[in-house]
């Protein structure tokens, strides 16, 4: 199947080589000239200047699928190509866009017969070698027409992906998912960082990971990451304490309140994410002044 590919960033790149690698003929392109070289360099694959070259280089039915980030670049790539797509075209967005736009974008896409499928996408830059798991909301047909190209990209071909639901809900599945890694990432920070304080035992906080990995109830490939993390810098040395989110973990917390759903670990470890980033905390200075004020603690001066 011929595929476009827009947004060439490590992620986009690696499953457009994936793909060509399976058979598929995959034509790249990014605004940056850099990027569009760097696939070029892959067996296999091609590059376009512009979106304009891009959909043309296609045959219709054109399918073209969108590794952009979320929010604004989605609008404004979909505002460019709209102009250049025909009835019965397919535009797949891959990134993680909050699902409520996929509902809007799909639907202003669909008085113009344009298909619109969003594919959750989980794998990160390790998928290009393992695959990547993708949950995919759309129309049924679509997608099956499109099941060539999830076959190639997913870890097998009767694995690790599926269509879940109808347009919205790829997007949707893929928001929960990750609002559960950043649950699981900040169980094994806070566990992994009591061992490290631990100061009687002088524990190898490598070592245990790398006991974790295998036969524990804990294993995991988010354990695996943190295992070679630590190999590679016991200290983490060099690392500042800042989280970044990317908003999902955001989108989940707010529907878990939408839907009166409790989520308290994924809600905290959002809370944490967050809280790292505040390096002069109002917050904490007054906490410190409220002990001083109702019961004489020392207050730490800066």
């Amino acid at each position: 199947m011929d595929i476009g590919m827009i947004g060439l960033g490590r992620m986009g790149a690696n499953m457009a080589e994936r793909l060509a690698t399976n058979g598929h003929s995959v034509v790249g392109y990014d605004p940056s000239a850099d990027a569009r070289k760097r696939i070029e360099s892959a067996a296999g694959l091609r590059s376009a200047e512009s979106l304009q070259a891009l959909v043309k280089a296609l045959p219709a039915p054109k399918v073209l699928w969108m590794m952009v980030p979320a929010g604004a670049p989605v609008d404004e790539t979909i505002a460019s190509l709209t102009a250049l797509l025909s009835n019965g075209d397919i535009l797949i967005d891959g990134g993680n866009s909050n699902y409520k736009d996929t509902l809007r974008r799909a639907e202003s896409l669909k008085a113009k017969g344009i298909e619109y499928v969003d594919a959750g996408t989980s794998g990160g830059i390790w998928g290009l070698k393992e695959g990547y798991s993708m949950m995919i909301g759309g129309d049924e047909k679509v997608v099956n027409h499109l099941r060539p190209i999830f076959e190639a990209l997913a870890p097998a071909h009767d694995k690790g992906w599926g269509r879940v639901g109808p347009t919205g809900s790829g997007h949707f599945v893929k928001m929960v998912h990750n609002g559960i890694e950043y649950g699981m990432m900040q169980s094994y920070a806070e566990g992994l960082s009591i061992l490290k304080h631990k100061k009687d035992f002088d524990l190898d906080v490598h070592q245990v990971a790398e006991i974790w990995r295998f036969g524990s109830v804990v294993r995991s490939w988010l354990l695996d990451l943190a295992a070679d993390a630590l190999g590679k810098n016991p200290n983490l040395d060099g690392i500042a304490p800042v989280v970044a989110d990317s908003g999902e973990g955001r989108w989940t917390v707010f529907e878990a309140i939408d839907n009166d759903v409790p989520a308290p670990v994924i809600t905290l470890s959002l809370l944490e994410r967050i809280r790292s980033r505040e390096k002069d905390s109002f917050g904490d200075k007054l906490l410190s002044a409220l002990r001083n004020e109702f019961g004489g603690h020392a207050i730490t001066k800066e």
